[in-house]
């Protein structure tokens, strides 16, 4: 067993060797594919998380008259204690309102005789989809004391909506990218098997299994495939140390914070496996029907 696993491994670098442009081809085909996997994952995962962030900033806001009394609002806040679809609420005073909007708008709040924004809850609901259906419960409920919920339904609609067609357009992205990686090695491969093919056929007329003519060849496909992943790794790693702090400068923004791609390590290891797969996988498609002898 570990002399034929020697032979075939032997017969891999030496088909290499002996047929170094083609390799090359099917490395660098390898490169390019798991390059632009990479930066898909990289995108497509901050992107998703960006969705993700701006969900969590939906909510549902219960506002107040001016004179509601403090009991009023403890009834708000008890039927608000018991729906299971909340997350979490808070209560802002008028005048904790007041310096949120001083902060964030200063030169709208420098000369305000008094203050104009009322008393409110601030509900953050479990599942960004229940948005609408929470603020739906609330006006039903006719609060004494509440002046009205607000939602911000079409904005949340549009959020949804753009959550959902990112994460879609990410998997149909990444599956089409991986489709077409498995075609080209499989056609790069084709041009190594196709010069070898009598060499095949007799292998096969002698009694070599299908597994034993297999083997060289998806090994040499491993081969390819780790080695184009493996440079592809580097590139992507030196376009995270190099390339990317000169685009982004000192944009960052502490309110989205969470707002992450995908950690370098597991997309190296994603891209690695894959490049591993894909040689795999193509070398064996593409020896199919050379072995039907």
């Amino acid at each position: 067993m570990v002399s034929r696993s020697k032979l075939v491994v032997s017969e891999a670098f030496r088909s290499i060797g002996a047929n170094i442009s083609t390799s090359f081809a099917a490395t660098m085909t390898v490169l390019i594919g798991m390059f632009l996997l990479g930066l898909l994952i990289a995108l497509g995962t901050w992107v998703v998380s960006w969705s993700e962030h701006v969900k969590d900033q939906l909510e549902v806001k219960v506002f107040f008259v001016d004179d509601v009394t403090p009991k009023q609002v403890n009834a708000v806040g008890a039927f608000l204690r018991t729906d299971e679809r909340i997350k979490d609420y808070q209560f802002v005073t008028r005048a904790e309102a007041l310096e949120r909007m001083r902060k964030k708008y200063p030169e709208l709040t420098a000369d305000l005789p008094t203050n104009p924004l009322p008393a409110s809850y601030e509900i953050t609901p479990r599942r960004a989809e229940e948005v609408k259906e929470l603020s739906a419960a609330l006006r039903a409920q006719t609060f004494a004391g509440v002046e009205r919920v607000k939602d911000g339904q079409q904005t949340s609609k549009r959020i949804l909506q753009v959550a959902r067609v990112i994460e879609v357009v990410f998997l149909v992205a990444v599956a089409v990218l991986l489709v077409a990686s498995v075609l080209l090695i499989a056609n790069t491969i084709r041009l190594s098997i196709f010069a070898r093919r009598r060499e095949i056929e007799v292998m096969k007329l002698v009694g070599a299994t299908n597994w034993f003519v297999r083997g060289p060849f998806m090994v040499e496909g491993l081969v390819c495939g780790f080695a184009g992943a493996f440079a592809a790794v580097i590139l992507l790693l030196l376009g995270k140390e190099i390339a990317l702090p000169a685009i982004l400068g000192e944009i960052d923004s502490t309110s989205s914070a969470d707002v992450r791609a995908l950690g370098f390590s597991l997309t190296a290891l994603i891209l690695v496996v894959v490049g591993l797969a894909v040689g795999a996988i193509g070398s064996g498609l593409t020896l199919r029907r050379y072995l039907k002898v």
